[in-house]
């Protein structure tokens, strides 16, 4: 049983007093700074090209197998889905449709999870007729059928 001092379940993973853990009030705070970022770029090809440096620049900071695997779904969906533009979601990389992410990559080193995440939002067209469909999908050495299932989930997304 605790004490009940404020020091108590502070670990990186472990909720504090306030609720949240360490690692998601990093990201709290991160996705607050990208807000004001974005604010203060406007809008335009400027934005854009500010926008996917900043995700080609976290993605160059993300430990080697997982910077690996961003590298490699930055390629495929900026080849699969040039229209949707490239910008940080939650400190990691997303990819946009008029402002509102469609996918994107979490690093599992990042997030201290075993493995690297790719995942979709509700923006993306992933709907079928019976009614279930993942919306993420766990990346570890993925195999080049993988990537190739990968690239088609992320076409039938912006159709």
């Amino acid at each position: 049983m605790g004490t009940g001092s404020k020091s108590e379940g502070k670990g990186k993973g472990t909720p504090s007093a306030e609720g949240f853990s360490e690692q998601e009030r990093a990201s709290i705070k991160g996705r607050a700074a990208e807000l004001k970022a974005e604010a203060r770029r406007g809008r335009g090809a400027a934005k854009a090209a500010a926008d996917g440096a900043d995700v080609l620049a976290k993605i160059a900071q993300m430990p080697e197998s997982d910077r690996a695997l961003a590298e490699r779904v930055h390629a495929i969906v900026t080849t699969a889905a040039p229209e949707l533009a490239p910008k940080l979601y939650y400190g990691q990389p997303g990819y946009a449709r008029k402002g509102k992410v469609v996918c994107f990559f979490r690093s599992g080193q990042g997030d201290k999870e075993r493995y690297s995440t790719f995942g979709f939002s509700t923006e993306a067209n992933l709907d079928n007729a019976d009614g279930l469909w993942p919306t993420s999908y766990a990346l570890t050495e993925l195999t080049d059928d993988a990537w190739e299932r990968l690239t088609e989930l992320v076409k039938q997304a912006v159709r």
